[in-house]
């Protein structure tokens, strides 16, 4: 659904506002970044929220932290002794993701790794309830297959812009991250180990359980 519809607007304005700590963040993130649209946004980090909340995860793995939005986002629904692991490899934007996780009082939840996800995920001995990918997404499949060998049975693993503005769908084979995702939409749905659940919310959100 696009951001200008007017069915997305009504929704946001009624859906309950996050803390402001993440609209300092949304906010520093336009001033301090090139891309400030990779941010999830307001709608996005209330649904991935709520989703922990929900499950109250134990683990959390988040490949792609960008500024530290949706980390901050899921947090909030772990358990009390829980953990969430969120991998970014520019490492430029470590301090802006140490200050707001400090800001929000997540420090002693929030464990930030700053280097190459196909580096880091290996050398994390966890079985995670909650994997959220978010990284590059020519990276996706071997994301993919790293997270769920660490999935428990049960969880969850989200991948968010898999419909990339409208291209995937579309059939758009001369862009190479739209040919990239669908393959990897296709490689998911025909996925034995998983069923799964494709949203067309913001840019695409696919939603996976482990069997």
């Amino acid at each position: 659904m696009p951001q200008t519809d007017t069915t997305f607007d009504y929704c946001l304005a009624h859906s309950s506002q996050l803390n402001g700590v993440l609209h300092d963040l949304e906010r520093e993130t336009h001033l301090r970044t090139l891309s400030p649209q990779m941010l999830s946004g307001e709608y996005q980090g209330q649904l991935l929220r709520f989703l922990s909340l929900m499950l109250r995860p134990r683990r959390v793995l988040e490949i792609g932290a960008f500024t530290g939005y949706t980390a901050i986002c899921m947090a909030e629904g772990l358990v009390q002794d829980g953990a969430l692991h969120t991998i970014e490899a520019n490492e430029e934007l470590g301090w802006l993701i140490h200050k707001y996780i400090q800001r929000a009082g997540m420090e002693h939840k929030i464990v930030l790794h700053l280097g190459d996800a196909a580096e880091v995920v290996p050398t994390l001995d966890e079985v995670f309830d909650l994997v959220f990918l978010d990284a590059g997404k020519l990276d996706y499949p071997l994301h993919y297959e790293m997270a769920l060998a660490k999935m428990r049975s049960g969880g969850f693993l989200l991948a968010d812009n898999v419909l990339w503005d409208g291209k995937v769908a579309s059939g758009n084979d001369r862009d190479e991250t739209a040919v990239a995702l669908r393959a990897f939409n296709d490689f998911v749905q025909q996925d034995k180990r998983v069923e799964n659940l494709l949203l067309p919310l913001r840019d695409g959100l696919m939603m996976v359980r482990k069997k």
